[in-house]
């Protein structure tokens, strides 16, 4: 497993910030979910369970699936987090944090979901959706 750092960011206005230890690692997902909530490929880093939110009445969640909510700011909209409900962990959007030339770009989830019009460069692992939910323990 990569370095664990503590990683600081906030939204677009600046009415909440977020931070919490996450490694060096950032994913993408192209689930049909994903991408219709960040309109494309979700690029994410896991802050595990431990993230520290600054101005949580300005945060608002979407009970978007059985297993899943996505919180984002009330004010300005940016997405804030994808927090799994079995096991409270927080999976936050990359571009919310400072630039950190370390990260690296490592996985990618639901692969079998991802549209033709666009590929990534870089040798990641690669997981489908089946391959995902048997992780995590979960069925669809």
């Amino acid at each position: 497993m990569s370095e664990t750092r503590k990683r600081s960011g906030r939204c677009l206005c600046g009415a909440v910030c977020l931070s919490g230890q996450s490694t060096n690692e950032v994913g993408a997902c192209h689930c049909k979910t994903c991408r219709r909530w960040s309109g494309g490929p979700f690029m994410e880093v896991n802050c595990g369970t431990d993230l520290a939110i600054e101005g949580a009445d300005h945060v608002s969640v979407f009970d978007s699936s059985e297993w899943a909510e996505r919180g984002f700011c009330g004010t300005c909209g940016t997405h804030l987090f994808y927090r799994l409900k079995g096991n409270g962990m927080y999976i936050v959007p990359v571009g919310l944090f400072e630039d950190d030339p370390d990260l690296a770009f490592a996985t990618q989830v639901f692969i079998d979901e991802k549209p033709g019009y666009y590929r990534f460069a870089e040798a990641t692992k690669d997981l489908t959706g089946a391959e995902v939910f048997a992780m995590f323990g979960s069925s669809d």
